[in-house]
């Protein structure tokens, strides 16, 4: 699959035109205040892009920031800007041609932006531990539609897992699918290049994930994915895919459900891209100033990441009030009372 992958994206596409469907490709839902980052970046760099928008959390600056699969570095020198002259980005990709592409503009950007915060290498997702670095040295690690080409998922999720600060998150966006693949579409070479036969069945992500100690993936954005070329319509038949960001908080005390213990949170609205409501998911838009009931994940990932100085904190886990309602799990049994029949109740 390393080498499929490689001659796709290597020698196959030579640029974002050449791909077949939009699911390694949409840029319809990045916010207004980023699109000016791109007109910094160089031209070629730009028209080697094939991710699925801009995957770019709030709250940035300063931060250390690893970009697995950084193709031909747009997210890398947008996410540079953002971290500024103290933080840094490194990118890690296996194609030689987009490496290429990437650093022979480092100059560029450099004169461009003032500093030189940016890094690239050559390896492997899935063989991170072969790099020079370093365990707990990310604050951040991201991923624009490339974890879906990697024929070892599970190594990369031990990777992020090992690479994250405590309290740092895996903030990445993805190609997911309904159902499991099936082999003779997973060894289609132009179905895995344009990220769909490599990708997930999403509860086997949650799976994936949960195994790999990310206890409560939170779910950003999604939206469903049309692939209106014909001839590979007709060879995926009924399966539907979808487009997704998820965000993986590295915090040792979240469960694997969301337990309420009477805890909320006020957002002060102190971050300026989101000035009157901090979505922390696609379930959580905490409106600034106001008391907003959380489970005890969600009062974690905020007290004991780099949100914490942006809230302020309500109550503490020495109460347990059982499942957080409204999280998608309710308790299996009858609530109510059988009447009397005298008869005996199997499970």
């Amino acid at each position: 699959m390393h080498d499929v992958v490689q001659n796709y994206y290597g020698k196959e596409l030579q640029g974002t035109d050449d791909l077949k469907t939009s699911a390694c490709c949409d840029i319809s839902n990045m916010p207004e205040w980023l699109k000016p980052l791109l007109a910094n970046i160089h031209d070629e760099v730009l028209s080697r892009y094939y991710g699925c928008g801009l995957v770019c959390p709030a709250l940035l600056e300063g931060c250390r920031i690893l970009d697995l699969g950084s193709g031909s570095g747009r997210d890398v020198y947008a996410l540079a800007q953002l971290v500024g002259a103290t933080g840094h980005v490194v990118g890690v990709d296996m194609t030689d041609e987009q490496l290429a592409v990437a650093k022979q503009h480092q100059d560029y950007h450099i004169d461009k932006f003032g500093y030189d915060n940016v890094t690239f290498l050559h390896g492997y997702i899935e063989k991170l531990d072969e790099l020079d670095l370093a365990a707990g040295s990310f604050d951040i690690i991201v991923s624009n539609c490339v974890i879906n080409l990697s024929p070892d998922k599970a190594a990369v999720m031990a990777s992020v897992q090992r690479l994250l600060k405590p309290g740092g998150e895996f903030y990445f966006s993805d190609v997911y699918a309904d159902r499991r693949i099936p082999q003779h579409l997973i060894d289609d070479p132009v179905l895995y290049g344009e990220c769909l036969s490599g990708a997930l069945y999403w509860k086997d992500f949650i799976r994936l994930a949960r195994g790999a100690e990310f206890s409560d993936p939170r779910l950003v954005e999604d939206r469903p994915l049309e692939i209106t070329d014909p001839i590979l319509a007709a060879k995926i038949g009924n399966i539907q895919f979808f487009s997704a960001t998820y965000r993986l908080f590295k915090i040792a005390a979240l469960e694997d459900a969301c337990e309420d213990y009477g805890q909320a949170v006020i957002y002060k609205g102190s971050i300026e891209q989101s000035p009157h409501r901090f979505d922390l998911d696609k379930h959580h838009a905490i409106e600034a100033g106001r008391v907003f009931p959380v489970c005890g994940n969600t009062f974690r990932m905020l007290q004991e990441s780099r949100f914490a100085p942006h809230f302020e904190f309500i109550g503490d886990d020495s109460r347990h009030y059982g499942i957080f309602a409204g999280c998608g799990e309710l308790m299996p049994f009858h609530q109510t009372m059988m009447p009397a029949t005298g008869l005996g109740v199997c499970c």
